[in-house]
């Protein structure tokens, strides 16, 4: 007998899987000096973790985006799952740079179309009028992986050895993966849709080239690619630049993360009903010019312009902000029979995207024998000059999106 369940229920789930895929990315960029210290990995190398995770989250997306929509979202879902839940545990057994450099690696084959299975299915599930709602409501879990899990991770890694976030987190993941089994429906309505045939559309399935070829995909791809650069060229190192550079105590780390997290877990919230209400552009408008102000006062000056919660929690929402106005339109750009392949096509450019902009900011910085971080001020200056390209991008998204409804 087909399992019912709500909306609500559903969504709930999708936000609770993404907390821990949020987690798992999300935990190596606080935790980097304290890994850097027992696995000899310079401060300024740090963002190569994050890249070699992201760098394989965009192959494995691009693979999914051959083959994801041909099966049942529930199962893929769950061992998409798995394997993320194995690459973590791995990486509680490094010894050194290269095997966390590995295990970060083996967990991004696997979160990269987790995150894509995830989306296709939100995408399936809630109507368009409730979707900035819901994509805000799963965005979330950000905030709630910054309030919740990454304190507690900080925590953790200070009390009972680094190893122990990744174990837990890892657990999380295999108790996720069967929550997915025991509670989703199967999820394959998208299945029965591809292989309906009407006058108006004689043949649903579509070639991935087809789609790479359509305008409002590649400006859709563009989009993501570029907001991600600006944002992960710094967010890998913030956690050094505080602590180095300005002098954060690494036992506030943990309580600064659960501020900014416990801020833009509500905000996020308010900006879904605020696209829904008002539109994305405006939002995405607001949400760089709080970006582009943080930067400067917080990250371009050798001293912050202003006290460091301050900018710490200015830089979550904004990039918070700038993200739930970008996804609430990149979810129109798919059919409905290839959300899954263009899902996994955008996860895919989202995570090379996080990993060119985590591979730049390594690049570009550098390290001095006390730790402190130099070169920031030019990091700075691209992730600037990208987060300015948001807000024409989209509006020019809307419009194709807009033109191709009409024909």
């Amino acid at each position: 007998m087909q399992k019912q369940i709500s909306e609500r229920a559903i969504v709930s789930l999708i936000g609770a899987v993404q907390f821990v895929n949020v987690l798992d990315f999300m935990m190596i960029m606080p935790l980097g000096p304290d890994l850097g210290a027992a696995l000899g990995i310079p401060a300024s190398k740090l963002g190569l973790l994050s890249f070699g995770y992201a760098a394989a989250a965009s192959v494995a997306g691009a693979l999914g985006a051959l083959i994801l929509d041909r099966f049942d979202r529930r199962n893929a879902l769950a061992l998409t799952l798995v394997g993320l839940a194995l690459g973590t545990m791995a990486g509680g057994l490094s010894i050194g740079m290269w095997s966390m450099l590995l295990s970060r690696v083996l967990a991004g084959l696997f979160g990269g179309p987790a995150t894509s299975v995830a989306m296709a299915l939100l995408v399936d599930v809630v109507p368009q009028e409730r979707r900035g709602r819901a994509i805000g409501s799963i965005m979330g879990a950000f905030s709630a992986a910054a309030v919740l899990g990454v304190p507690d991770g900080l925590w953790l890694a200070r009390h009972g050895g680094w190893r122990s976030p990744f174990f837990i987190v890892g657990s999380l993941g295999v108790v996720a993966a069967v929550v997915t089994m025991s509670v989703l429906p199967q999820m394959r309505a998208h299945l029965s849709r591809s292989k309906q045939q009407t006058p108006d559309a004689p043949e649903p399935e579509v070639n991935l080239l087809k789609i790479l070829g359509r305008p409002e995909v590649q400006c859709s791809l563009l989009l993501v690619m570029l907001t991600m650069i600006s944002s992960f060229s710094i967010v890998p190192n913030i956690a050094a630049y505080l602590q180095f550079n300005q002098g954060l105590p690494r036992q506030d780390l943990e309580y600064l993360y659960a501020m900014g997290g416990f801020v833009s877990f509500f905000s996020m919230r308010l900006v879904g009903r605020l696209v829904d209400r008002v539109g994305s552009n405006r939002v995405a408008v607001v949400g760089t010019l709080l970006f582009l102000s943080d930067l400067v006062c917080g990250f371009y000056f050798p001293a912050m312009l202003l006290p460091i919660p301050v900018v710490f929690v200015a830089y979550m929402v904004a990039t918070s902000t700038r993200a739930v106005a970008m996804n609430t339109v990149t979810t129109r750009v798919a059919l409905p029979h290839e959300r899954a392949r263009y899902q996994s096509m955008q996860s895919a450019i989202q995570h090379l995207g996080q990993g060119t902009g985590s591979l730049v900011g390594a690049a570009l910085l550098s390290e001095l024998p006390n730790r402190q971080l130099v070169g920031m001020s030019h990091v700075v200056l691209l992730a600037m000059a990208l987060a300015a390209l948001q807000p024409p991008l989209l509006w020019v998204l809307q419009r194709r999106i807009a033109r191709r409804s009409e024909k």
